[in-house]
This record gives C-alpha cells, structure tokens and sequence, in this order.
C-alpha cells in the first residue's frame, strides 16, 4: 500500500510539472510593463502540489518546470537565466503559502500565505533583479539595462503577478477543495 500511494505521489507530481510547463508557456505581457515580463499561472499547479504533499512537492514541480522550458525552448543568452529567475520567484511564492496552509488548514490561511507570498516574492526578486539577474542579462546580451526598471517595472509587476494569482487560486480553490483534501487524506498529510 505505502508504494502504491508513493507511486501515485509521484505521478501527481508528474502531471503537475507538465501542467505548470504548459501554463508556462501560456504567458502574456502586461500593458504598460516592459514585454520580457509576462505573467503566467504556472504557480498554480505548483502551489497545489506544495499544499498535497508539502513544500518539497512544489520545489519540485518548480524545478521540473524550468528544467522543461530550458530544454524544450533554450534561452536568448544560452544561460538559464530567466528559468532560474522563474523557479526561485516560484519558490518563494508557494512556500509561505504551502506552510499556512498546511498550519491552519484554511482558506484564511492560505489566503494569508498568499499575501506572504507576493510580498516576499516581489521584495527578494527585485534584490535579485537588481545584483544578478540584469546584470547576468546585460553581460550576456551585451546592453545596459536602467536601475530605476527595478522599481518602475519589476517590482510592480512581480506585486501585481502574485496578486492575479492568488486570486485566481482563491477563485479556484473551492472548485479543487475536495480533491486536495482526497490526495492530502491518500498520503497522509492531514
């Protein structure tokens, strides 16, 4: 029994990092953002095997995610910069809201871990954005890229991304509930 549900963990697993790669590559700019960022719903699958299963479950489908859509797509400087850019805003999107979930097993909860969520995911990246990742892409692109983008451009967008998300989780939530609580019920994360 333990290695059928291990098993099925790991085909959930599977079927998400696929779902999220596919949602990955449903992304779309917004107006008034410079085009290289896009929003995607990518978290979503992640977040919902992070609430399964627990955090690792969700750094996984993360990384799995980007793994895919380095190898399938590449990258315009031959270094995974954008993926990597993508699992670590991931990350430190689900996990807050992974462990609030999990700790209070609510919608206030997760509605709670989601706020945390954007809010450290907007604030590390644009940290990020500012002392790697801009310029690991001016170097490799061989362009300046303004420092004031990170607080016109990438620190509203990231805000404004965990927010479309959370709501849409919010939204979907209660349509998914009773399968989640199934799978945490199968594997035994009450």
């Amino acid at each position: 029994m333990k290695e059928r549900s291990k098993i099925n963990k790991m085909v959930v697993v599977a079927m998400l990092s696929s779902i999220s790669y596919l949602l990955l590559m449903l992304n779309f700019p917004i107006p008034a953002f410079p085009n290289f960022l896009t929003i995607d719903f990518s978290e979503v699958p992640a977040l919902i095997g992070a609430i399964i299963f627990g955090p690792m479950a969700g750094v996984v489908i993360e990384f799995i995610k980007n793994v895919l859509h380095y190898f399938i797509n590449g990258s315009m400087t031959g270094v995974p910069i954008g993926d990597v850019a993508n699992f670590i805003a991931g990350v430190l999107y689900i996990l807050p809201a992974s462990y609030f979930f999990r700790k209070y097993r609510s919608m206030k909860g997760l509605t709670f871990g989601l706020i945390a969520g954007t809010i450290i995911m907007a604030i590390i990246l644009s940290l990020l954005n500012y002392l790697v990742f801009l310029p690991a892409y001016a170097y490799f692109m061989h362009f300046t890229l303004p420092n004031k983008l990170i607080v016109t451009a990438i620190l509203p967008f990231n805000a404004i991304k965990g927010i479309i998300i959370m709501l849409l989780f919010v939204l979907l939530y209660p349509k998914l509930k009773v399968w989640i609580k199934n799978r945490m019920n199968l594997h035994g994360t009450k």
